[in-house]
């Protein structure tokens, strides 16, 4: 029953009724704060995620298909895609400064180790973002395979071969 809801406030939503979009805020936001904070670990972090989401679903809502999943899946992949974009950005604007940093100082093991993991960084967003984000919930967040399948809605197969390509592709380019 719920997703149906869901879908009716979103048909609405799809034209301008700014009242389902408060009611389908109201209904989701939780959840969808929690996946957010989950991802980022940290309250205005997550809160601009959300925000962020919601302000696309609300000019998205009419692209949203049946059979790709629930309302509320696809949501929290809109979320998931803002936090990951958010920890991508200040991934790089940390990069920018270690990069500025080490070529002043000498190398470390500490520094060492920061080097290789901003070129596991730089080679992760060398990969295609079905790859990346099979690999981000399988290894950075611990998801086994079914529960990859549950948040990215896709065959079991088609997401070992994401998370497969992707660690090949990750090998060849910490390798080169």
């Amino acid at each position: 029953m719920e997703h149906q809801q869901h879908l009716a406030l979103l048909g609405a939503i799809a034209q301008g009724d700014k009242k389902a979009f408060s009611a389908l805020y109201q209904t989701t936001s939780k959840q969808l704060y929690a996946v957010s904070l989950k991802m980022l670990a940290r309250k205005e972090l997550a809160e601009e995620a959300l925000q962020e989401a919601y302000v696309r679903i609300w000019h998205n809502a009419s692209e949203y298909r049946v059979g790709k999943g629930t309302v509320l899946t696809w949501m929290i992949s809109i979320v998931r895609y803002r936090a990951l974009d958010i920890l991508r950005y200040n991934k790089i604007r940390k990069e920018d400064e270690l990069i500025e940093q080490y070529s002043v100082d000498q190398d470390t093991p500490e520094k060492t180790h920061d080097i290789e993991q901003l070129l596991l960084d730089k080679c992760l967003q060398k990969l295609d973002l079905q790859q990346r984000q099979a690999i981000y919930l399988a290894y950075f967040n611990g998801c086994s395979h079914q529960e990859v399948v549950k948040h990215l809605n896709n065959p079991l197969g088609t997401v070992k071969s994401w998370i497969r390509r992707g660690l090949t592709s990750l090998q060849s380019c910490l390798t080169s």
